[in-house]
């Protein structure tokens, strides 16, 4: 099948990434992954904000239209990417663009249906008492200042299942976990791993600070450990249904469960 006009191979080659993007994949209708290192936003903070080295795409970033912005070199007419999802700064993995507006928003229904398959693992410390488990919470989000802090007891519902992959037999105790959600509430994973007594390491907000420091002192890399694995999905497009899956692997620290 041939790529659309203007989405070529190309274009996915000549991206403006910033520091650690990679492209995962991306099909012949113009939707892509991108893989994002820790301590990158998924986009500029500010409203229309110009470019920011730390973000995603090295390029500016339009909130009302969710999409960024830029001209190739050599090109008059700009190049547009939009977002199609987010993860906290901390957070590493996959990401979703799309190089077309119209199947931006398509994409975007699915997300809001629950039509979206995401995989994620973070490293905690202590052990879940069961191997497989529903975990079910009511949570209250607040923003403030541009600011967002979640907390449990509120009246917004979240749903994850969650499956062990592996355990450590030494101090401190460590598990890595399969995290499905089922819902998307803004810090979900970081709230409920917390409210279970298995904080996620280099979790500053909700985690453990000491045992993170600790962690850090003795040799672990200094980041967050929750990180997007997989995202797949079935999608209309065109009169056809197209399958899309993007995976990113774990990086290298994860593997301090032994």
């Amino acid at each position: 099948m041939n790529e659309p006009s203007g989405v070529t191979a190309a274009f996915w080659a000549a991206l403006p990434l910033g520091p650690g993007v990679t492209v995962l994949t991306h099909d012949a209708n113009g939707l892509g992954a991108l893989a994002k290192p820790a301590g990158i936003r998924s986009h500029p903070n500010d409203e229309l904000a110009g470019v920011d080295r730390h973000a995603l795409l090295t390029a500016g970033y339009t909130m009302e239209g969710e999409h960024f912005e830029w001209t190739p070199p050599g090109a008059t007419i700009p190049a547009r990417l939009w977002l199609l999802n987010r993860l906290d700064a901390a957070t590493s993995g996959v990401i979703l663009v799309a190089a077309d507006a119209a199947l931006a928003a398509s994409i975007k229904e699915l997300f809001q249906r629950k039509r979206v398959r995401k995989v994620y693992q973070a490293l905690v410390f202590g052990a879940p008492e069961r191997p497989v488990e529903l975990w079910r919470d009511w949570l209250k989000i607040e923003r403030s200042g541009g600011q967002i802090r979640t907390g449990t007891g509120g009246g917004v519902v979240a749903e994850t299942q969650m499956s062990v992959l592996r355990g450590s037999r030494g101090e401190p105790k460590l598990s890595l976990l399969k995290l499905e959600p089922r819902t998307g509430r803004s810090h979900q994973l970081r709230v409920q791993c917390a409210e279970r007594g298995l904080p996620i390491v280099g979790d500053m907000t909700y985690g453990d600070f000491s045992a993170s420091r600790d962690f850090f002192r003795a040799g672990g890399a200094k980041r967050m450990y929750l990180h997007s694995a997989e995202t797949a999905f079935d999608y209309e497009w065109q009169g056809q249904t197209h399958r899309f899956v993007a995976k990113a692997p774990p990086p290298p620290e994860f593997r301090a469960v032994k």
